[in-house]
């Protein structure tokens, strides 16, 4: 936890280019995109990516969307991010945090979170921010990663000895989400890039056993694409963060 409140995120904040590649491999067959755009349509819509790290998927809710807003804590990751969407002019990048979102009540059709490790367990904060953004009849996403699910699930537990993917889970069900298991792929261009992925997201201990048992350039990954649409008609107001 930094100083501001907000949680570090080490892989991205500390070897921004090695994120950059595994980004690259992450959902290599896009089944992720197939199921948000199954549940949501963000054509013409306003979009909002909170914790957009350097702006990744920006781009792409911009190709459909009337308006993209990137938000992100971490200013080097802001500057990044601006730099990859300078020449896209329904796309901006702006600094804030999740507990306090930088934007306008009733403002945004969608929210989107996607591995932003502020969600979970104590985040309410956060997400009657999104909630307030949110115009009625409007829709928030957060997609995180399935820890039941091996074997990237069983590395991740291992890593982080104390996240539960039971009571996170649980977690956004008590607070209205429905979820979807979604099974992806990751497949990097060579060993160097999956390897040094793996070392960027898990201690050296779990990184070393990740990468013996891993033989080739592809690791299988589920997440959870949790959801939750806003009523039409819900007087935003009373989702004001106390």
């Amino acid at each position: 936890m930094t100083d501001s409140g907000v949680l570090a995120s080490p892989n991205i904040w500390n070897w921004p280019e090695v994120y950059e590649r595994e980004n690259q491999a992450v959902d290599a067959d896009g089944a992720l995109w197939v199921a948000l755009a199954d549940r949501v349509d963000w054509d013409g819509a306003d979009v909002v990516d909170v914790g957009c790290g350097d702006g990744f998927h920006l781009p792409r809710f911009a190709e459909r969307a009337r308006g993209v807003v990137g938000v992100e804590p971490h200013p080097p990751l802001v500057t990044r991010a601006r730099r990859r969407v300078r020449a896209l002019p329904n796309v901006s990048v702006i600094a804030g945090r999740a507990q306090r979102l930088p934007l306008p009540d009733s403002s945004a059709d969608l929210v989107h979170a996607r591995v932003a490790y502020f969600f979970g367990p104590g985040c309410e904060r956060g997400l009657a921010q999104a909630r307030r953004v949110l115009r009625p009849g409007g829709t928030m996403v957060v997609i995180d990663l399935d820890g039941t699910h091996a074997p990237y699930g069983e590395w991740l537990c291992a890593a982080a000895p104390r996240y539960r993917p039971a009571t996170v889970e649980a977690f956004f069900a008590a607070q209205g989400f429905d979820c979807r298991r979604v099974d992806t792929v990751w497949r990097f261009r060579d060993r160097g890039d999956l390897e040094a992925a793996l070392r960027i997201e898990f201690t050296p201990e779990v990184a070393a056993r990740a990468i013996a048992a891993t033989p080739g350039l592809t690791i299988p990954v589920r997440y959870r694409l949790h959801l939750r649409r806003e009523p039409t008609g819900l007087a935003m107001g009373r989702w004001t963060a106390r």
